[in-house]
């Protein structure tokens, strides 16, 4: 095939790079298929740190990826009559090739400082300045995610707890702490609107945050492959305003009253 394979191998970053910026142009029929609308104004630094990890990347791999087609090209067989020749490694080059991806490595773990942060360790904080109490416990199981929300007096784990199953209401604009478990295997806890993906880990509690700037409703999903149903385990996330919030939880625990404490009728008995 001669130099037919180094041609293939250039359309390999040619391609790569076409459709990576035919997503981010959203030209037809690449609509919509690159990040998500982003509703928290933490999130606009992970898209930060995203962007400049694709292009530092992305220049590496179309370096490497010309260097490749080069060396193809100009060294075919069919083409080059001259002799095999052996050569001795470089140690300068080994170490200049060790040396560069560690320095790198090294920038990218102290650009994302503050990213790391804000989305792990700056939990949010009331008006006493205490740290915030979660305001629901969210479970991943095969393959749903069972939602715990703290009742009137706002404490989890105890009698005026609310259930459901695969929807979050949080309201707009505040800080929201969730607690975040699994009763069976590794999930992911991603929502991808808020730029927030937490491994929940069975055995482990953990704590997540965020805060919504957009009403709506958005997607749950589980980024992690967690059995044969784990295409299906989605739901959905609520953001509204704190009244409809509220009045969406009163709502709930009344439903939720009546079913457990219904007394039964006389045709019952």
């Amino acid at each position: 095939m001669g130099r037919l394979w180094s041609i293939l191998f250039l359309a390999v970053p040619i391609l790569g790079v076409g459709s990576i910026y035919w997503a981010i142009a959203g030209f037809y029929p690449m609509e919509g298929h690159w990040l998500p609308l982003n509703i928290s104004r933490e999130g606009q630094a992970i898209d930060e740190l995203f962007t400049f990890i694709l292009y530092l990347t992305g220049f590496v791999f179309v370096g490497t990826s010309l260097a490749l087609f080069w060396f193809m090209w100009k060294y075919d067989r069919d083409k080059n009559n001259e002799p095999v020749k052996y050569v001795h490694g470089s140690h300068t080059l080994e170490i200049v090739w060790s040396i560069l991806p560690a320095a790198t490595l090294l920038f990218i773990a102290i650009y994302q400082m503050n990213a790391w942060a804000t989305a792990k360790m700056q939990r949010p904080t009331d008006e006493s300045g205490k740290h915030k109490a979660p305001i629901a416990e969210v479970t991943g199981r095969q393959f749903e995610w069972r939602i715990r929300y703290a009742g009137e007096n706002g404490i989890l784990y105890d009698q005026d707890d609310i259930l459901t199953v695969n929807e979050l209401h949080v309201p707009v604009d505040e800080d929201v702490v969730l607690v975040i478990k699994s009763e069976d295997v590794l999930h992911s806890f991603f929502l991808p609107n808020l730029r927030v993906k937490q491994d929940v880990v069975p055995g482990l509690k953990q704590l997540t945050w965020f805060r919504a700037d957009r009403q709506g409703v958005y997607d749950i999903v589980c980024a992690e492959l967690c059995g044969w149903g784990h295409y299906k385990m989605r739901g959905r996330l609520i953001v509204e305003p704190r009244d409809k919030y509220e009045k969406w939880l009163a709502e709930q625990y009344e439903a939720q009253q009546a079913t457990e404490f219904t007394p039964a009728s006389d045709e019952d008995e």
